[in-house]
Formats: structure tokens, sequence, C-alpha cells
């Protein structure tokens, strides 16, 4: 090997690092560009006399400085990144939404119920009777309001994950296209396409900010990528294509699943889909949009269930008892599209106990020979029994309706406070149906010589069954010698220190004062010392001039009703607003502590496989230099020959 070989072999090798560095420097703002290095070697050596003498130096390969650990690192942190920036952009419109003194619900509630007070203080005045009207209808039209826009969200996660999963399966494929690329290219294990494994890189990373994936090697250096537990994407040179379609229970909520070749969806399960854009929106419609709108429509539904049940219990101007206020809340109920075809089942399922209604949806599955049904928040069943149904089977205040005959292991989704705010409304229209007034009213003669009082009265919703309204007068007597009163028409239950005693209808009933006397739903009290033959009168009412059942109406205002009588409509309300607010907080804080990890991770990755700008111009003048001297090497050989040549002459 001459010196002018050796000298060429240095030439080209410092002119290979030239190129490198350079390529490092030009691309140094590339994201996700992994620096390159030349990695020398010497020739073989040729065995002389003397010993080994060397035969100069190779490019062995060009290296790219990568290191797999820290690349995990960033991933995990981007694709966390990426789904909580994406869940807070969500949550915090539905913040701004609830909390907003303008639109909010709060004082559209508070709105409402001074328009009932307002309507006690005269209950004859159309003009008042008519602002209570209008301020219910103020009301429904903020529940409408607040449910549209929650629709709006809804129809924006839709569009949102129909768009990411667009952008995977784009990824996917072009992923799987390098692959099958730079697999053809990577014969020789110490010369591999560098530059097309960085952007094979660069094209994970961003399938990575749309759901977490899992990256593993294949052979030729393809990568396997994949998903959730396992789901694949990308299997060597072949991609695994996501799909979208509305859920089997609900048109109006797209899913995520697969799509085999016979055109058939496979859904996958929310729990697969995290990390990401894709994850954030499923994560914000789960746990955040579901929520709100849950907690939402449970007030909706609460409020109308009470209210009609009291104000069912007045009467109107006319002496006729009340009807419904509100309409009534019927459950959202969704059949599976999978369900057989000869299945004939209805469900119906309609509000009736506010105080025991919960925010939870329920699954019903028919196993053959019963109705199951499970509350999904906690997995409580019940079964409905007997079936077919003789009477509405109530679960958690709601009232089950299942008729017709299934076809098989059909499954069904019952959601009762899903469309409650999107679906209240006032249902009554005339403002003397109002039924402000109590049905009864109570009266001492002034004959009596006793000082014998007798309560206003009240009635329950026993007063409601069929015979129990009063026709006429009910007058009772008290006689002194036994301490008894007499004339009750029906049974009826003495209530003394908390103890209940039920005498038969006719009975003379023990006289204690304050002892409350509950008959045909009416609920009287009387105290004082009556006399011998003192009467107390229970009759029915007028309507006219009488607010007494619109204070009770009021009154619900501030009654503990809901959450099984533990909270009232607006802490129920706040509560719910508290739940968005915290929520929004929490992920807004996790956010900016992700985006510390991502900047560290970055760091991190880039301190071994970023290009290092004054490093590289050290090394342009490293290999100059090798350039340079590998020329003189090349110059000496030269002048050497022509010093051989001049010596044949």
């Amino acid at each position: 090997m001459s010196l002018l070989s050796i000298g060429k072999s240095g030439l080209l090798a410092a002119q290979t690092g030239l190129a490198t560095t350079g390529h490092n420097i030009t691309n140094s703002n590339v994201l996700g560009y992994n620096r390159q290095v030349v990695v020398q070697s010497t020739t073989q050596p040729i065995q002389t006399g003397e010993g080994f003498l060397g035969t100069g130096t190779e490019v062995a390969q060009i290296k790219r400085v990568y290191d797999d650990f820290l690349n995990r690192q960033l991933l995990g942190a981007q694709t966390n990144q990426a789904q909580l920036d994406t869940y807070f952009n969500q949550v915090s419109q539905i913040d701004n939404l609830l909390a907003d003194t303008t639109v909010g619900l709060g004082p559209a509630l508070q709105s409402f119920f001074s328009g009932v007070q307002n309507a006690n203080s005269n209950p004859q005045s159309t003009a008042a009777r008519q602002a209570m009207l209008s301020a219910a209808e103020s009301l429904a039209s903020r529940f409408n309001g607040l449910s549209s826009r929650m629709k709006e969200l809804n129809e924006g996660v839709n569009s949102g994950v129909s768009a990411s999963v667009n952008e995977i399966n784009s990824f996917a494929r072009r992923i799987a296209e390098m692959n099958n690329t730079i697999a053809g290219l990577s014969v020789d294990p110490s010369a591999l396409p560098n530059d097309l494994m960085d952007q094979r890189d660069a094209l994970i990373a961003e399938m990575n900010k749309q759901i977490q994936v899992t990256v593993r090697p294949a052979e030729n250096n393809m990568l396997n990528v994949s998903f959730g537990t396992g789901q694949p994407l990308v299997i060597g040179n072949r991609s695994q294509e996501l799909a979208t379609a509305p859920s089997t229970f609900d048109p109006e909520r797209i899913v995520v699943g697969y799509r085999t070749q016979g055109g058939t969806f496979s859904q996958l399960p929310d729990s697969v889909l995290t990390g990401g854009q894709l994850g954030g929106l499923i994560d914000f419609r789960n746990s955040g949009l579901d929520v709100a709108n849950a907690n939402l429509g449970k007030i909706a539904a609460g409020l109308a269930d009470a209210f009609n049940d009291q104000h069912k219990l007045g009467i109107d101007l006319d002496g006729n008892l009340g009807g419904n206020f509100f309409k009534d809340i019927h459950a959202y109920v969704g059949y599976d599209t999978r369900n057989s075809p000869s299945s004939t089942v209805k469900i119906d399922a309609v509000v009736v106990d506010a105080a025991k209604l919960t925010a939870s949806d329920y699954d019903i599955n028919y196993n053959g020979t019963d109705f199951i049904v499970t509350r999904a928040s906690d997995g409580v069943t019940t079964t409905i029994s007997p079936y077919p149904q003789t009477q509405p089977q109530v679960i958690d205040g709601v009232a089950f309706s299942i008729t017709g005959a299934a076809g098989g292991p059909d499954h069904f989704l019952v959601r009762p406070t899903y469309n409650a705010a999107q679906d209240f409304g006032v249902e009554l229209k005339d403002r003397n149906k109002i039924a402000l007034g109590a049905p009864i009213s109570t009266s001492v003669p002034t004959a009596n010589t006793g000082t014998g009082k007798i309560s206003a009265g009240a009635v329950n919703s026993n007063y409601l069954l069929p015979g129990n309204q009063l026709a006429a007068p009910v007058t009772l007597t008290y006689n002194s010698a036994t301490n008894q009163l007499s004339g009750f028409p029906t049974a009826v239950d003495v209530t003394v220190n908390g103890t209940t005693t039920n005498y038969p209808a006719g009975t003379p009933v023990p006289y204690t004062a304050g002892a409350k006397m509950t008959f045909q739903g009416i609920e009287i009290e009387i105290t004082g010392n009556p006399a011998n033959n003192d009467k107390f009168t229970i009759s029915p009412g007028s309507g006219v001039g009488d607010a007494r059942n619109g204070v009770l109406l009021a009154g619900l205002q501030t009654k503990n009703i809901l959450d099984d009588g533990h909270a009232t409509f607006q802490a129920s309300y706040a509560q719910m607003v508290n739940f968005v607010g915290n929520k929004t907080r929490e992920v807004q804080i996790a956010g900016a502590a992700a985006d510390t990890t991502v900047e560290q991770a970055q760091a991190a990755r880039d301190s071994v496989s970023g290009v290092n700008l004054d490093e590289e111009a050290s090394n342009l003048l490293r290999y100059q230099q090798a350039y340079q001297a590998s020329g003189k090497v090349i110059q000496v050989a030269s002048e050497l020959f022509d010093t051989l040549l001049s010596l044949g002459r």
C-alpha cells in the first residue's frame, strides 16, 4: 500500500466527516433529527519483514446517535401533555358556562322561586300568576340552553374523535410504508438509512400525540406500533386502521373500533384509548361532559318531579286539584342495535322520586329468564320481578316499565337524567290552573266553649288516591267524659311522641294535645283544652285567596330534596359547579407539570441525540485539519515520487 493511498483514505474519511458534520448543522432545527457521527476504523494492515504496515483508514459506519430509553421517556411525556391539554381545552368551556352569572342556572332558579313567592303574596292576582309562569318558562329555557351547549360540546368531541382517528390512520399507513422502505435499505446493518429512520420516529412521535403508543422492534429494522393493551396499529409493513361509528345505544355518540374486511365494526373499550388528543377527548367525555350533563339533568328531573308532586296537592282558582306544572321527565332508553330482530321489548322509565334519583346510567340485560338492571356507577343489580309486570318497578326513584318479549340476550341502556335538562319544560299554560291553594280548610265554630284549636291542616300523596278527596265537611266532636274525638269517616293514625297507633273507622280516638292525626291523606293537629261537645271542622278548600300550597311550593327552594334528602336544588348545582371547577383546576395544574416534564425529557434527549452547534463547529475544524493533513500526505507522496523519477534520468 503506497503512501499516496494512505493519504487518499484519510482524505476521503475527512471528506465524509465534513459532509456528516455539515448535515448535522443544516438539520439542527429539524424536529426529531438525531445527530450523526462518523465511525472510522483502520484498514487491513500489510504484513512485512519489519512487521504489520498500516494501510490507512476507512469509514466503518455513519452512526445515528439514538437513545431508546430517553426517546420512550419523551414519548410518554408528550402523549400525557397532549391528553391534558385537550382535556383542559374542553372542560374549561363547561367551567365558563356553568359559572357564568348571566347564563348559569343559579340566577334562573332564584328568579323562578321569587316568582312563586310573589304569586303567593297575591294569589288572586292574574298578573302575579302570569309572572310565575313566565319565570318558569325562563327557567326551562335556561335548562334547555345549558343542555344545548353540552350537546354542542358532545358534537365537538365526536368531530374531534373522528379527526383524531383519521390522523392516526394516516400516520399508521406512512409508518408502514417507511418500514417497508427501511427494511429494503437495511441489508448491511452498518449502513442504515439514518434520515429515513429519523423521519419514521418523527411520524411515531406525531401519532403518539394522538394516542399513546407502544413501539417494539421487528425484523429488518422495522418497528411494530400498538396502543392500549396491545391493540395493533402497525405490524411490519402493514397498517391496521381504526374506524369510528355511532354507538350501538346512542347514534349521537361516536365510538372507536376496528372494521373488518367484511365491514363489521368491532368497538374498542374506552379504557384502551388513552393518551394523546384522542385519549383526552374520550376522558373528557366520560369523566367531564357526561358527569356534568347527568348532574344537570338530575337537578332538572328532581325539580320537575318534586314541584309536580307538591303542585298536585294543591287546588287552583276553580277549586280543582292541581296537575303537572312541569313536564314529566322520561329517561333516555337506548336499544342495542345488535338485539334480536324478533325482540318486541319496549322500555319506559319515568322519574318519580327526586330524593332517590342518582346521576348514574343503568344497563338492562335479558338473561333468558329475567331482566337484570345494573347501576353503572357501582354495579348494584336489581331484578325486574315479576315479569310480565303488573305495575312499574321503582329503582332509585325511576319507575321502570318493560313490555314485550325478548328475542334473545337483549341489551338496553337507560339514562334517566341524560336528556332531562333538554326535555325540561312547562306543561301548565293556564295561569288560573296554578294550584296555590290547599285542598282543605279547617275551622272552629264560635259556639265552642273550650280553648281547643285545630291546625290549618295539610295533605300528603295519599289524599290523591280515589275516594280520599273531601266531598263534604268532616266534623270532629270532643267527648270530655271519655277524652275522645269522634267523627273520623275512615281509619285514622295517631302519632304521639313518635309512636303511631291506628284506629279503625268509626272508633273514637283518645285525645292528646298536639298529637298528629292522619286520615285519607289529611294531616291535622288539635291543641288546647276543648270542652265537651266542642267541634272541629275539616272542609274542602275553595282556592280563593289561599296560598298555603304555594308556600309549600316556594319552600322547595330551601328544602333538602336531592341526594336522598341531603341537598337543595341550588346546593346540588353549586356542587356541580365546584366539581367542574375543581376538575378544570386539577387538569390545569397537571398540564403545567406535564409541560415541565416534556421540557426536561426533551432536554435529556437533546443532550444525547440533539445537535450542538458549538460541538459541530469544532468538528468542522477537526475534519478540516484532517483533510489538510491528508492532503499534505498526498503532497509528500507526490514529491517523493518526483524525486524517484529524477534519480532515473
